[in-house]
């Protein structure tokens, strides 16, 4: 109930309402200014008030809190609307799919709970590019979700990595790499390096809205042959947690056959712990699973992945304690 409510209060704009303002407002004014019935506002706002999600200073008088203030920011806006709008349903449907199926362990990205729940017998990322709204939502929560937090280039050691560059070789191809903002961080911070770097994504919204010196785009399916021959990092950013072990043997596989010796691939996902994993790792596991049959991996099992598309990890770069969101530095074995 609470994400429903949230959902209903980002659609009246009421987060932005109360945040805009200074001094609190009556439940008649933000009626008025919403068009939303007065007995249903002050309702939804005593709800709201109960989680902290806004704060009531008097009988029928709310003002925003540090939730509402958050929520009022887009980024945080399509989050929720990815939940609600794109996880929520495969939620919904998650017990009864899995009891029809005798509670298997999901592996097939188009026999889940979300193919069911959305009727539909496409992938979940080939459905949310028929419907705007929903692949809205999820593109800019990509884009915003990791925005202050650590990353990848705070631990992955580069300038010791980074030998043998030319102008012509790539240096850095992003793999499915949305909109480039993981390119154009790598260019920004070491523009001293040589090389090319390349933003890859099928849907070509690279192409649309990169303009950056040094960053170029190009339309790629990671399911065909890499075109980008003998660059130096091949980066893989929450690419491999959205599919089953087969279809990331063949998403490596592709990559191995453009590799040169010296060329690595960086795998930016987290790696749960063998065991006591964190309650959000679980959760995110979970939800990969009704979403796209697919997991996050344990150690344990990203060593089986890679070892058995004949690759090796060199080192894994953690930079996020509770999540462990790491880079794994693979190379050919």
């Amino acid at each position: 109930m609470q994400l429903a409510t949230i959902r209903t209060a980002i659609d009246l704009k009421l987060f932005e309402l109360l945040s805009a303002n200074e001094s609190p407002l009556t439940v008649d004014q933000i009626s008025s200014q919403t068009g939303a019935n007065p007995v249903f506002i002050g309702r939804i706002l005593r709800y709201l008030e109960s989680y902290y999600a806004v704060q009531e200073v008097d009988k029928d008088f709310f003002t925003s809190s540090n939730i509402s203030r958050t929520f009022a920011q887009p980024g945080f806006q399509a989050a929720v609307g990815h939940l609600f709008n794109n996880a929520g349903p495969s939620i919904q449907e998650f017990p009864a799919f899995m009891k029809e199926n005798n509670y298997p362990d999901i592996q097939d990205n188009v026999k889940t709970p979300f193919q069911k729940s959305m009727d539909t017998d496409l992938p979940a990322f080939m459905w949310l590019q028929g419907h705007p709204e929903n692949r809205d939502f999820f593109n800019l929560h990509m884009k915003c979700n990791r925005d202050g937090m650590p990353n990848f280039l705070d631990v992955f050691p580069v300038l010791r990595k980074a030998t043998n560059l030319r102008p012509e070789r790539a240096l850095f191809v992003d793999i499915d790499g949305g909109i480039g903002q993981q390119a154009i961080a790598f260019q920004e911070k070491y523009p001293q390096l040589e090389g090319r770097g390349i933003v890859q994504d099928i849907t070509l919204a690279a192409a649309d809205t990169i303009q950056h010196p040094g960053v170029e785009a190009m339309a790629y399916d990671f399911f065909s042959p890499q075109p980008i021959k003998g660059a130096k990092f091949y980066y893989l950013r929450t690419i491999l947690h959205d599919w089953p072990d087969h279809k990331c043997r063949e998403i490596l596989k592709n990559i191995i056959n453009a590799m040169a010796p010296d060329s690595y691939i960086l795998i930016d996902d987290m790696v749960l712990p063998n065991f006591a994993v964190h309650w959000q790792q679980a959760r995110l596991d979970m939800l990969m699973m009704v979403a796209l049959g697919a997991r996050e991996r344990t150690q344990e099992q990203w060593d089986q992945l890679v070892e058995s598309a004949w690759l090796k990890i060199n080192k894994v770069h953690t930079y996020t304690e509770n999540l462990k969101d790491s880079i794994i530095e693979v190379v050919t074995a």
